[in-house]
């Protein structure tokens, strides 16, 4: 077995931020994902993103859940904390951590399988608790470790590898995230850096539940309609005495456009996505508006990218529940034990 490692000397003329690091002092693990995932392209956004707003490593957390996704934090950060949890659980796991140490930068990443469908219900309470951290669902339709079965945001329709057609209603996770009380709610590409790089930059300074959902074509269980040279139909027309994979390296999908026009972008099965980026005066404020906004252009067939809402009045979890300053793992015994008298008094008052 080969492993590839990452030589740990680089240029020493590299670009450096505010507090000396280079973008490589942010990045983690050498990726495992197939070659052209628009995940590596998300992770190099938060790497870039991290580096551009002068962010230490040992003061940010990243948590994950399950699936291709939740892999994606060994790849970015590599000098911060990190925890990956069970499918669908990472924002208790978050919010838990979140509410005993509120001096950290929280970054949750986790995939469409893994928050709208097993852990749809901990996505709604962290977006409606105002939690503050970036909830990053990085989208691509399919149970990527799983060969490729639709997922609950997979758009009614459309056709699996297999050519087989999915005729349940899609979950529109933006939308969902704006209805449960969300302050800041965006939409990307993954291969749209100029547009994705400042909206986690945004998401991660904002007070409060900052939501991106990414859009990430999978390489590898896009629509194949019924072709005699997918892996699956070769293994049932084939003797063979190894069972093995090949994934063929495919160039990692980009696109440029200008704000307020519709782009095209061309997957690598020959479908296409309609990405419509937001005009500048789009009123973000507006939560009514937004849902109404998203709901006109996926009946045009269109997918609109951009920051969808924002309230600048937020709060976060901690504002709401009236929490001290210091944060709770850092309070000492007397602190946190008031004494007999009081807790008598506490006990008196809930009789």
């Amino acid at each position: 077995m080969t492993y590839v490692i990452k030589p740990r000397a680089y240029h020493p003329n590299l670009p450096k931020n505010e507090l000396g690091l280079t973008r490589r002092d942010y990045e983690g693990a050498v990726s495992t994902l197939c070659a052209g995932c628009g995940h590596d392209s998300i992770s190099a956004g938060i790497i870039q993103a991290c580096f551009e707003l002068n962010l230490p490593a040992h003061r940010i957390a990243k948590l994950s859940g399950i699936g291709c996704s939740s892999k994606t934090p060994t790849y970015f950060l590599g000098k911060s904390h990190g925890f990956n949890s069970v499918h669908g659980r990472m924002p208790s796991v978050l919010t838990g951590a979140n509410m005993a140490n509120r001096d950290l930068v929280y970054i949750g990443v986790s995939g469409d399988g893994d928050s709208a469908s097993i852990g749809l219900g901990q996505f709604a309470h962290i977006m409606r608790r105002g939690v503050n951290m970036t909830y990053i669902v990085e989208n691509n339709g399919v149970y990527g470790l799983t060969k490729g079965q639709f997922s609950a945001t997979a758009d009614t329709g459309s056709k699996s590898k297999k050519g087989v057609e999915n005729f349940d209603s899609s979950i529109d996770l933006a939308a969902m995230a704006i209805q449960l009380g969300a302050s800041f709610v965006a939409r990307s590409f993954s291969g749209d850096k100029e547009q994705l790089v400042p909206l986690l930059k945004a998401a991660i300074k904002h007070q409060g539940a900052a939501f991106i959902d990414i859009l990430s074509p999978c390489v590898t269980f896009n629509n194949h309609k019924g072709s005699t040279k997918s892996y699956d139909y070769i293994r049932e027309h084939n003797a063979t005495v190894v069972k093995a994979d090949f994934i063929p390296h495919k160039e990692e999908i980009t696109t440029r456009y200008e704000t307020g026009s519709v782009q095209e972008v061309t997957l690598h099965d020959g479908s296409y996505i309609r990405l419509k980026k937001l005009d500048d005066n789009f009123d973000t404020s507006n939560r009514a508006a937004a849902l109404q906004y998203i709901q006109e252009h996926q009946e045009k067939g269109e997918i609109v990218t951009g920051l969808l809402h924002l309230n600048p009045e937020s709060t976060d979890l901690h504002q709401n529940l009236s929490t001290c300053d210091k944060p709770l793992n850092e309070l000492h015994e007397e602190e946190l034990c008031p004494g007999e008298e009081v807790l008598a008094l506490i006990n008196k008052s809930m009789r």
